[in-house]
């Protein structure tokens, strides 16, 4: 889908990919959507063919694929397959908790965690999102307080992928003892990494209800008394934002891809139909106002996959910071909602079903301008970069 981006050993592991979503994955999706939940041996699946924790490096098991193109790779048959749901699942778990474990973590909590994300037997969630702190990780209310060998965790989050079928979680949380009801500073926070599993006080709340993406769960979770031993501390006290700042690249690059990605399985789709269906005797593809609105989609997706791939080429080389990732996705979800929006009016009636493939991708793309810092942030993040 990105012409010219792929080397030969992308289209080989390519074929690994496709042969496990024909698989695994095409004959339950739809039924993993009207339930909203997948079943978990997807993720077994998915380790037993190598694809969790691409990135992990050899010494813990892994396959050590740090070339970002591979991760690509499994959007792009996730996005031909219809299965955006999963596509989220796995980017929460390898894209924003991973970084974190492997950048941050001690050589102890690799050893014990890192092939825990590849087998599958740890299914990660990011938790940093409360009801009255978004984008704005000052205000997170969520506090830990030492107590021996402890720390002990009380708060709620919400809007947390994989919070029901997941093990655990990447909790933020304040530490310096602060009063939660004033913006904390930025030694605030810490990051740990929470079991749920024999921890009566982390409570899984209400599944919500999204417009799109329902294969991938999402729910509140409520922390009472939840006791975490302080080797589950991620990085050092009070370095919580810092390290949340410090996988926000890789965070951000992965909702771009994704955008990028199913932009363009969309308008492939859309240029098939157009052709196919037919108005007043003759196919929508002949009509001036169609050719010119497939011209100006296709010209702004070839500028949105060379720029998204300009900064994946910057990651895999460590240069992409925070701006540089922030614009990308800023760019690629934008353009992505414009091009799957025109798509779906293409698609006439058809569109608004949900049965086709640019009625979920829809629903979808919305959440890409919102998930890992809204387009209004990233502007303010970009603009104050340059006035500096």
């Amino acid at each position: 889908m990105f012409p010219g981006f792929y080397e030969e050993i992308h289209e080989e592991f390519r074929e690994v990919v496709r042969e496990f979503v024909t698989r695994e994955v095409t004959p339950h999706y739809r039924r993993w959507d009207a339930e909203h939940i997948m079943d978990r041996g997807i993720w077994e699946a998915a380790a037993e063919n190598g694809l969790l924790g691409l990135a992990v490096g050899e010494d813990h098991g892994g396959m050590g694929l740090e070339d970002y193109r591979f991760r690509m790779v499994i959007d792009e048959e996730l996005a031909r397959a219809d299965a955006l749901g999963l596509a989220l699942a796995l980017h929460l778990h390898d894209d924003w908790v991973l970084p974190a474990l492997r950048g941050f973590g001690t050589a102890a909590q690799q050893q014990t965690w890192l092939p825990r994300f590849m087998d599958a037997s740890f299914i990660a969630s990011v938790a940093f999102t409360e009801p009255g702190a978004g984008s704005d990780l000052r205000g997170v209310r969520t506090k830990a307080v030492r107590d021996g060998e402890d720390w002990v965790l009380n708060g709620q989050k919400t809007f947390i992928g994989n919070g029901i079928s997941g093990d655990g979680a990447l909790v933020l949380a304040r530490t310096d003892g602060s009063d939660v009801k004033q913006r904390g500073g930025a030694g605030s926070f810490s990051l740990f990494l929470v079991e749920k599993q024999d921890n009566p006080g982390y409570q899984v709340g209400n599944q919500l209800d999204k417009m799109g993406l329902k294969a991938s769960d999402t729910a509140e979770l409520f922390f009472s008394d939840v006791r975490v031993p302080a080797a589950n501390l991620i990085g050092e006290e009070g370095q919580g934002l810092q390290i949340a700042k410090a996988i926000l690249p890789q965070g951000r690059l992965a909702v771009a891809t994704s955008a990028a990605v199913v932009a363009a399985e969309v308008l492939d789709q859309t240029m098939t139909y157009v052709q196919e269906r037919r108005t007043f005797d003759r196919p929508v593809a002949e009509y001036q106002n169609t050719r010119f609105r497939l011209a100006e989609l296709q010209v702004s997706l070839e500028v949105t996959q060379r720029y998204v791939a300009a900064a994946v080429e910057r990651f895999d080389a460590g240069e992409l910071d925070v701006v540089a990732a922030s614009k990308a996705k800023m760019w690629a979800t934008e353009r992505a909602k414009e091009i799957i929006d025109e798509c779906l009016q293409l698609h006439g009636g058809y569109g608004y079903i949900l049965e086709y493939p640019v009625a979920q991708a829809y629903l979808a793309v919305r959440l890409m301008t919102i998930f890992g810092g809204t387009s209004e942030i990233l502007r303010e993040t970009v603009a104050t970069d340059l006035l500096r």
